[in-house]
């Protein structure tokens, strides 16, 4: 097949999409060495590559990497308050080193993040903070953002094997401790019978409070009915709409350590539905200490997690990884605080 290239104009990446029949985001990914694109797919592009003579300038990619002007945000969840202020956080320095932030949400959906990566990636970021979906996977994330391109992730882990490529920093919350502390102030208030409410197992940082939890438990004897642990989707909502599973089967709890505050919220709704007065008949925590944590009714005992520091954090951290691509990998771990407030009450006499 004969180019349709004029004489003397550079070949660009749409010129090789077009003439392949396949996206631009499809080329940028072959050129990137992504296993995300199938083995015929990527024969086709690399042929039509040398048929017309691309040039793929990767010190020139590398420089306008080094000096570009935005960072790339993408969160789990935008309805979550948390996110919010963790994203002006985030913004608070990138603002600051005179970038712009880039923002996706994937609402819980892997298949959504890659999409959302793949196109924040096509505007050149000089980096990314990723709160993943639950199930994301390794590979296919660093797939999707390339191995050059600096990435941090944040609160939850990557699952499945790690590519041989893989580097990328971390800032995680102290969820195993937080969720063991806001336990053991249950039981200290007086409570035997503590469910485990909210999230799911697909979540890095649901099980890592789930575990928290079983330990502080364990720790004292008491027992757990498995209709004390129940799952749902990390928003209000959901969490309204699930309550109902923590009295299905007899005994039924006495309270509840909530997966985060969106859930905590959720959860009173639900509990008020059954006539039931949270912080008077059933006591709970949340996880995060949004600020309507505070303002609630009853206000909301729970673990502060600092989401604007946290988000200020997350920038720097990239931002440091930009001035130095080749350190090592950093992982590090944000304690958490529990703020007792008035949803705690002892149970029932």
């Amino acid at each position: 097949m004969e180019s349709n290239t004029p004489l003397g104009r550079k070949v660009t990446v749409r010129d090789i999409a077009a003439a392949c029949g396949v996206s631009r985001a499809t080329v940028s990914l072959v050129l990137r060495d992504s296993p995300l694109v199938n083995k015929d797919t990527r024969a086709r592009v690399e042929e039509e590559l040398r048929r017309q003579g691309y040039v793929y300038n990767r010190a020139a990619a590398n420089l306008r990497r080094r000096t570009s002007s935005s960072i790339a945000l993408v969160i789990n969840e935008l309805a979550n308050p948390f996110f919010a202020e963790f994203a002006a956080g985030v913004d608070d320095v990138v603002g600051e080193a005179g970038m712009v932030t880039l923002l996706g949400s994937s609402s819980e959906s892997p298949k959504r993040e890659q999409a959302v990566l793949g196109s924040l990636i096509e505007h050149g970021p000089g980096g990314i903070i990723l709160s993943p979906a639950e199930g994301s996977d390794a590979r296919q994330v660093l797939a999707a953002v390339g191995a050059r391109t600096p990435l941090l992730v944040f609160n939850r882990e990557l699952s499945g094997e790690q590519p041989e490529y893989a580097h990328w920093d971390s800032l995680a919350l102290d969820n195993q401790q937080g969720a063991r502390e806001a336990t053991a102030h249950l039981i200290a208030q007086g409570h035997r019978r503590i469910a485990f409410f909210g999230g799911h197992g697909d979540s890095s940082s649901c099980r890592q409070r789930r575990a928290g939890y079983r330990e502080a438990m364990k720790a004292v004897g008491f027992p757990m009915a498995p209709h004390w642990e129940v799952e749902c989707l990390p928003t209000r909502l959901d969490a309204a709409r699930c309550a109902e599973a923590l009295f299905k089967a007899d005994p039924a709890p006495t309270a509840a350590v909530c997966y985060n505050d969106a859930v905590a919220l959720g959860l009173m709704h639900g509990l008020a539905e059954r006539g039931l007065a949270p912080g008077q008949d059933f006591a709970l925590t949340g996880f995060d200490d949004i600020a309507e944590a505070a303002l609630a009714t009853p206000s909301l005992t729970t673990l502060a997690a600092a989401p604007r520091a946290r988000g200020r954090q997350a920038a720097q951290m990239l931002l440091e990884r930009l001035r130095d691509p080749e350190a090592e990998a950093r992982r590090i771990v944000a304690p958490v605080k529990l703020v007792i407030r008035a949803s705690s009450c002892p149970p029932l006499a």
